[in-house]
């Protein structure tokens, strides 16, 4: 199984190493920008301030623990991500890449989402996962979907809402890597239920064509 598991993650890395070549960030001008809150002697590149490139070390290209399952009970839905983006990996700053893990609870859900500004490619590690993303209007909204298994691949677009279900008894994960430093989420149901301050409960009901009191009511839940 350990094995299954470095072949299953060095597959990844070399679909995600490709996404470089054409990631969504612009390219970086320089060998590496590792990224730093203070701005004395910085210099502000992609939404971050550089490091000095002398006081650069190892450490700002590692990040540990990815070995170590996310907290599904934390969350109602019964799934946990551990993000790698430039905020928790410094060194990824300007490089257009990021990556995931991705835990799930038997019949857990990554709820659908979008990432604004990163395409998403995702390996199934242990156990199954019913996986889709829905097409923009242009393309009539049609969903697509398939169920991954250990070893299986899929890719969802940029901008395209997308989720993923443990459709299997027991606990499954993933690892995902994504083509930008800060590739961002949207959770749908967040967004237009718990926005602050909240989106009009009547411009939803005509939205989705339900009663008011059934807005009410979700914006409740998410607020």
């Amino acid at each position: 199984m350990e094995k299954l598991h470095y072949l299953l993650l060095l597959t990844l890395l070399a679909l995600t190493s490709s996404l470089v070549a054409s990631a969504y960030d612009p390219s970086p001008l320089q060998d590496f920008c590792v990224a730093i809150n203070n701005p004395v002697d910085g210099v502000f590149v992609n939404g971050k301030f550089c490091k000095d490139p002398k006081q650069v070390k190892a450490d700002d290209f590692f990040f540990p623990g990815l070995n170590k399952p996310g907290n599904t009970a934390a969350t109602p839905q019964g799934s946990a991500v551990t993000p790698v983006f430039v905020d928790q990996l410094a060194g990824l700053n300007t490089l257009g890449i990021s990556f995931a893990r991705l835990d799930f609870a038997p019949y857990g859900l990554n709820p659908p989402h979008i990432h604004p500004r990163g395409t998403e490619i995702l390996v199934v590690v242990e156990g199954s996962l019913f996986v889709g993303f829905v097409a923009s209007n242009q393309n009539n909204n049609t969903l697509f979907t398939k169920v991954l298994y250990p070893g299986d691949v899929f890719v969802f677009p940029i901008g395209q809402i997308h989720f993923q279900l443990n459709v299997g008894e027991g606990n499954a994960f993933a690892f995902a890597g994504l083509s930008s430093q800060s590739p961002g989420v949207i959770t749908i149901a967040n967004a237009v239920f718990g926005s602050k301050p909240p989106i009009s409960a009547d411009i939803l009901a005509k939205a989705f064509q339900v009663d008011k009191n059934v807005i009410s009511y979700l914006q409740k839940q998410f607020s």
